[in-house]
C-alpha cells in the first residue's frame, strides 16, 4: 500500500520503519521537513520525507501519528483528503498522561472524522506502545490491534495493513466504539508508566 505517516515521534518513526520493512511505499510528512527527510533516510527501503500535504497527496492511507490536540491543524495542512483512509492512532490524553480529555459521548476518532468528513477514518494502533512496534520486540507473540470504522472497505484495508505488519487485526465495530477503545489505551498507559510494568504491555481480548 502507499502509506503516509504524519509525525516523526516514537510512534511515527516506529510505524514508518515496519511499514517500509513490510514493502509498503512510505512517505513521511511533518511540519519540519528536515525531520521528515532525516527519518526517511533512517527508515530506508525507498521511504521519502517532506511536508504534510506532499506526503498525503502520494498516499492512499494516511496515519496520523500526532497528539490529538494537533489533529485540526495537521488536517488543515494535509490538503485534499477526499477518499483517503485516515488511521487515527491517538489517545486523547492530558499533558500528564493520567486522564482522558474527551470521552463518553465522543472520541478522538469521531472528532477527526468531523474535521475530515470527506475521508474515511479508522481507529487502530492506539493500544500498542512504540516499543512493541519492531518485529523483534514481538517475537513469539501476536499482539492484537483493535480496528474500528464505519466504512467496511476502509476497515478491511486497514485490517490487511495491520496483518501485514504481524499483528492480529480485531474487528472492533463502528467508529463510535473508539469511545471504549481509547480508555483501554489510557489504561495501558497507566500499566506501562504508572503501575510499574514498563512500555511492554498490550491489551488482548481472548476468546474462551
Amino acid at each position: 500500500m502507499q502509506v503516509a505517516v504524519i509525525g516523526t515521534g516514537n510512534m511515527g518513526s516506529g510505524l514508518a520503519s515496519i511499514l517500509a520493512q513490510a514493502k509498503h511505499e512510505v512517505t513521511i510528512g511533518s511540519r519540519d521537513m528536515a525531520k521528515a527527510a532525516t527519518l526517511a533516510s533512517q527508515v530506508g527501503h525507498g521511504a521519502v520525507g517532506g511536508d504534510i500535504e506532499a506526503a498525503v497527496k502520494m498516499a492512499d492511507v494516511v496515519i496520523l501519528a500526532i497528539p490529538f490536540p494537533f489533529a485540526e491543524e495537521t488536517l488543515k495542512a494535509a490538503g485534499d483528503l477526499s477518499k483517503k483512509i485516515i488511521i487515527d492512532i491517538s489517545n486523547p490524553i492530558t499533558p500528564d498522561f493520567q486522564s482522558l480529555l474527551i470521552g463518553h459521548t465522543t472520541s478522538a476518532a469521531e472528532e477527526i472524522q468531523k474535521l475530515a468528513p470527506q475521508a474515511k477514518v479508522v481507529k487502530a494502533f492506539n493500544t500498542i506502545f512504540a516499543q512493541l512496534l519492531p518485529t523483534e520486540a514481538r517475537e513469539g507473540k501476536t499482539l492484537q490491534v483493535f480496528v474500528a470504522a464505519d466504512d467496511a472497505g476502509a476497515k478491511a484495508e486497514v485490517s490487511a495493513l495491520v496483518k501485514s505488519l504481524g499483528f492480529d487485526a480485531v474487528d472492533a465495530g463502528p467508529l463510535s466504539n473508539s469511545r471504549f477503545i481509547e480508555p483501554i489505551g489510557e489504561m495501558n498507559i497507566h500499566f506501562g508508566y504508572f503501575l510499574g510494568w514498563g512500555p511492554v504491555s498490550a491489551p488482548m481480548w481472548p476468546r474462551a
